[in-house]
């Protein structure tokens, strides 16, 4: 199935969008400076900390992950909590109204699985109005989460 004419300018739109809130959250949040980062799936969040404790909290959904060959999006995995992942079915219910495989498809192969996840992580933001994205690595790829608000904990 070929995706209809209008996706890749589309995706390239989404992609330019998404690095702009990704800038302003690096700006105002300094995500990738915290000593560490820890996320509840069951309470959909992701809190970056220091050493005096949380500074940084994001209320977030599971996008999907990569593994070894391929991504998988967070609503084939059954290993997230249902809740964590709730708000990706809007996303392939834009793909099946659309007529877009990539985001209907539970598993997708990929040579680049870094610009893939990206890639699908700021299509979702698009559709779902996020206000950015954040890449966990794991044992065998990584994990891409959606942040829905971002605050500092007061």
């Amino acid at each position: 199935m070929k995706a209809p004419d209008w996706y890749d300018a589309w995706c390239e739109e989404a992609f330019a969008d998404f690095s702009a809130k990704q800038n302003r959250n690096a700006e105002a949040f300094r995500l990738e400076s915290w000593l560490r980062y820890d996320y509840d799936t069951q309470a959909r969040t992701l809190t970056f900390s220091d050493e005096q404790g949380p500074r940084v909290v994001a209320d977030i959904q599971v996008v999907g992950r990569t593994g070894a060959v391929g991504w998988l999006w967070g609503w084939g995995d059954p290993a997230w909590p249902p809740a964590s992942v709730e708000a990706m079915g809007r996303v392939r219910d834009f793909g099946a109204e659309n007529g877009v495989e990539e985001l209907t498809t539970d598993f997708l192969k990929s040579d680049d699985l870094e610009g893939a996840g990206w890639m699908l992580t700021a299509i979702a933001a698009r559709i779902l109005e996020a206000e950015g994205g954040y890449r966990a690595q794991s044992a065998n790829g990584a994990v891409y989460f959606l942040l829905q608000s971002i605050k500092f904990v007061s």
